[in-house]
């Protein structure tokens, strides 16, 4: 009953995540239109979620900034993940200097704040999508490197991959067969687990004025352009911050289940913790 329960959790999740993507197809005004003569007004049968400022429609860009703030957290996550597993994986089967020099750049991310250095990166970089994304990779990077890494320095002193170099294996067929199923789980789960973390950046740096620009419909520039009217019109800034509330905490609860479905040891487990 209860695998059941958590099956059904998971697909509701996932339906939500994929509703978010299509947001644009689902919105059911332009969301860039601008209107001043239904400027701040409240829910309608015109406006479902009223209108903000500018008399653009709350509900298409909500739904339409789901994709915004959800697509590129998702995309600044997958090459992270297509970066920091790789040199994981290499760093941890080879070892020696190579190894020493990237877990020494590897300390110096985790040492620092993702916030710190991804504002930091941003301000230097200057605004924009191309920008925000660079800053994000900077940070996210480092935690699959040290996890996959660990995962194969518990691997490789394995019988089985003795058996396998004696039996003239190549460092690849190895790393292919029998190195990345051990990864699969843990990473997954860290990456569901890291979504939440990067939408929360993605609309922090957007808030402050260092992601996306506006006009384009993204949470944090929403709830940055509702501040001034909080007093008169407090759902600009409700309904986008209840908007990245539900995603993110959908996406951790994600990310615990995914943890509890794979075979993951407390070493694992702990490491997983401690980089998410």
């Amino acid at each position: 009953m209860t695998k059941l329960k958590i099956d059904w959790g998971v697909a509701a999740v996932l339906l939500l995540l994929g509703v978010l993507m299509i947001g644009p197809l689902l919105a059911p005004q332009d969301p860039e239109l601008v209107d001043l003569a239904v400027r701040l007004q409240g829910p309608s049968s015109a406006h479902l979620l009223g209108t903000d400022n500018l008399g653009r429609d709350i509900l298409s860009r909500v739904l339409t900034g789901a994709q915004v703030t959800v697509g590129l957290s998702l995309l600044a996550l997958s090459l992270a993940i297509l970066i920091g597993v790789p040199l994981g994986l290499v760093s941890g089967w080879i070892g020696g200097r190579f190894d020493w020099v990237i877990m020494r750049i590897v300390d110096t991310f985790i040492a620092l704040p993702d916030y710190i250095v991804a504002i930091v990166l941003s301000g230097l970089l200057g605004p924009g999508f191309v920008n925000m994304l660079i800053a994000i990779l900077a940070v996210k990077w480092v935690g699959y490197t040290r996890l996959v890494r660990s995962l194969v320095l518990q691997e490789k002193t394995r019988d089985y991959l003795m058996i396998s170099k004696l039996a003239g294996g190549s460092n690849s067929r190895i790393l292919r067969q029998h190195m990345v199923p051990h990864i699969v789980g843990p990473t997954l789960a860290l990456a569901t687990m890291d979504i939440g973390k990067v939408i929360l950046l993605v609309a922090s740096l957007s808030f402050i004025g260092m992601g996306v620009q506006p006009p384009s419909p993204e949470w944090g520039a929403m709830l940055n352009d509702g501040r001034a009217y909080f007093a008169q019109a407090p759902e600009l800034m409700v309904i986008p911050g209840l908007a990245i509330f539900i995603v993110v905490a959908s996406a951790s609860w994600l990310g615990d289940q995914l943890m509890k479905r794979f075979t993951i040891s407390p070493e694992d487990e702990r490491m997983t913790s401690v980089l998410a």
